[in-house]
């Protein structure tokens, strides 16, 4: 059964009992907007014992905001077993740490839940017998006006969850709608309380405005909003930093990431995303003016300094070490392509062996046709790539350190330079078996190295 299937069948089931029940939120709006929902939310005068007792395969993990998570009852081991959350009408009381509510009261009003939701367009509810929706908050209008707009206050909404202001941001740039003027002022007045949220749940929503198919949207928002310096100053600090024109015509370190981003698809890999918001983070610290008549705007070891930027980015969003790996590799290597023509043989493999090259491939793409347009490196590459076995990008091994103690080499760090000048060899096709490898070893090092 799909969700949308057991979210009705849950509806039925509560209204059997007796209670009023409702798809709710997001899956509404998305209905209504003729999109495909990405899950289903159910709303109901049913308390959570309630709900637990009349569906018994149920999770209690959100049970004391009256969140229950019911779960489709098939057999064990069915894989994606649909699941449903369902929650009871409430109101909240008080948000100490701008995030919970401090306590809850159960109401047997939808309008009176409704109302505690954060946008209009969120605050539909849809009764699955008769496909009507109900609407206390306009929010039918605001959907067809396209305007993200907070229910009743917005800097009380804001200040109940502070993660809200990132999701208005996010909301519009997905949609391309406009943010209602006092929604949109009271993000800016209350912008710099966004760092009181985890930075988990920051990181989260701008993954997630970085991959919805609107980043450029999004980040023009964030910057707007005074949200951007205070989540990524890094990045607001591309602003107004001019970069040479004959490489950049297309203008300021910011406007060329910004191009960058309007070029990212929705469902794009995350770290493609965050690798291409920061590919030229260190250019604002590096930025070094014509020294005289002649000469040019640099920005000398740009991707090192990014490359250590991007990793304190990184940590303080809690990314996970491989995620950080993949972001950094990203920032670090996206000036190397400027060589690729010039690169040995050896060099060369080396560089497209990197774990994920697609996306190294793609960031150097997207960073070509937001500048100077042309894509003779990119088009280089992937014909090395295509045309290259891959079994001559990453061939076996031909000695090891055994090997060397077996010649009269002594362990040490000698070791390493030995092995890596064997590989370069056999890279570049001078060497092709063990025996070629130790003939190799002999003639270029003296025991004793």
């Amino acid at each position: 059964m799909d969700a949308k299937e057991f979210a009705k069948t849950i509806c039925a089931t509560l209204r059997a009992k007796g209670f009023q029940a409702y798809l709710v939120g997001g899956c509404v709006r998305d209905i209504l907007l003729g999109r495909e929902p990405a899950d289903y939310d159910v709303a109901t005068d049913a308390t959570p014992d309630d709900v637990q007792r009349i569906f018994p395969r149920s999770l209690s993990v959100g049970a004391q905001f009256g969140v229950i998570v019911v779960l489709e009852n098939v057999p064990e081991g069915t894989p994606d077993p649909a699941q449903v959350e369902v929650a009871t009408f409430r109101s909240d009381v008080g948000y100490s740490d701008g995030r919970h509510p401090d306590s809850v009261a159960y109401t047997k009003s939808a309008e009176e839940d409704v109302r505690r939701r954060d946008f209009t367009i969120n605050g539909l509810l849809l009764d699955p017998e008769t496909n009507v929706a109900l609407d206390f908050v306009d929010g039918e209008k605001d959907l067809r006006a396209g305007i993200i707009r907070a229910i009743g206050d917005p800097k009380r909404r804001f200040a109940e969850d502070k993660l809200r202001m990132l999701r208005a941001i996010r909301f519009a740039a997905r949609f391309g709608y406009g943010i209602e003027d006092a929604t949109f002022d009271a993000i800016t007045a209350l912008a710099d309380q966004i760092r009181q949220v985890s930075a988990e749940r920051i990181r989260d929503e701008l993954t997630k405005i970085l991959t919805e198919g609107a980043a450029k949207r999004g980040f023009e928002l964030l910057d707007a909003t005074g949200l951007l310096v205070q989540l990524l100053p890094e990045v607001a600090a591309m602003k107004g930093v001019a970069q040479p024109p004959q490489y950049h015509p297309e203008g300021d370190v910011w406007v060329h990431t910004l191009l960058l981003l309007d070029g990212l698809p929705a469902g794009c890999s995350e770290t493609l995303a965050w690798g291409v918001l920061l590919h030229d983070v260190g250019k604002p610290p590096t930025f070094t003016p014509p020294s005289g008549p002649g000469d040019r705007i640099r920005f000398n070891l740009h991707a090192e300094v990014g490359t250590k930027m991007a990793e304190a980015i990184c940590r303080r969003l809690r990314f996970s070490n491989e995620e950080t790996e993949q972001i950094t590799a990203l920032v670090a290597n996206h000036m190397k392509f400027k060589d690729v023509l010039q690169m040995k043989p050896a060099t060369l493999k080396r560089f497209i062996r990197q774990d994920r090259f697609a996306e190294h491939l793609e960031l150097h793409r997207l960073d070509c046709v937001s500048s100077h347009g042309s894509l003779e490196n990119y088009d280089f590459t992937c014909r090395f790539v295509a045309e290259t076995p891959p079994e001559q990008v990453r061939p076996p091994r031909l000695l090891t350190g055994d090997d060397l103690k077996i010649l009269g080499f002594k362990p040490g760090p000698a070791f390493k330079g030995i092995l890596e000048a064997v590989e370069d060899a056999q890279l570049e096709g001078g060497i092709a078996d063990h025996e070629g490898a130790i003939r190799f070893v002999k003639e270029r090092f003296a025991v004793g190295e």
